[in-house]
């Protein structure tokens, strides 16, 4: 039984071997419990919106770093759960288009049980870890588009809630109606329903001009979307 201040970690990894080797290297942790273990597969995400996990322990290999879409899925049946890239190279661009898909830990193919455990305990208590090499890339990407960057004040003085705020990004990133009710496993009509509401609360004459107003605002941006 575990304790109840155990952290919940959903695993995903490619090779059966690693992930077995994996479950009983945590398993040893007594803050941690491995509620599942699982290749990444349309059941592993089934899975994954069923369980009470708190933190994604998720292989870099298992989903491949080439495209958002794997971490796009995960967002989309689990916005909420703190996820950590394991495996990861020490390269600039997949750090930062992990960051910016909203991982939360970036951990290197070198690194140790030991490591990956802490790196675990930091991001469940809302931290984030990310190799010290690659700072340096994070701070200067952040220096360079700060004027575009979303703001907390800018999220409030739009009055979007969390679910509009996920429509604006992906209006702005051109998908339609039923794209977005597919990847946020809504019906098209739910779909609908929350961009109506968003043109009455912004006083806005169609999908575009939404997009428009929260880029004017610094909601949204290109480098960000």
């Amino acid at each position: 039984m575990p304790a109840a201040n155990c952290i919940p970690l959903f695993l995903i990894a490619e090779n059966r071997l690693l992930r077995e080797a994996l479950t009983r290297l945590l398993a040893k942790k007594s803050d941690v419990d491995v509620v599942a273990a699982l290749p990444f597969s349309s059941a592993a995400l089934e899975s994954l919106a069923v369980a009470a996990a708190q933190v994604l322990l998720l292989d870099s290999h298992a989903i491949g770093m080439t495209t958002s879409g794997a971490i796009a899925e995960v967002r989309a049946v689990m916005p909420d759960i703190k996820v950590v890239l394991f495996g990861m190279e020490e390269d600039q661009d997949k750090f930062l288009r992990a960051v910016r898909q909203g991982v939360a830990g970036y951990v290197l193919k070198d690194a140790s049980a030991a490591e990956l455990a802490s790196a675990v305990r930091v991001v469940a208590t809302g931290g984030a870890v990310c190799p010290p090499t690659l700072c340096r890339s994070l701070f200067e990407a952040v220096a360079k588009h700060s004027p575009n960057l979303p703001s907390f004040e800018a999220k409030q003085r739009l009055g979007l809630t969390r679910r509009e705020q996920q429509l604006v990004l992906m209006i702005g990133r051109g998908l339609t109606n039923k794209e977005i009710a597919g990847a946020l496993n809504l019906s098209e009509q739910t779909v609908k329903n929350h961009i109506h509401r968003m043109l009455r609360k912004m006083g806005a004459g169609g999908r575009l001009e939404v997009v428009q107003l929260c880029r004017s605002r610094g909601f949204l941006s290109d480098a960000w979307s």
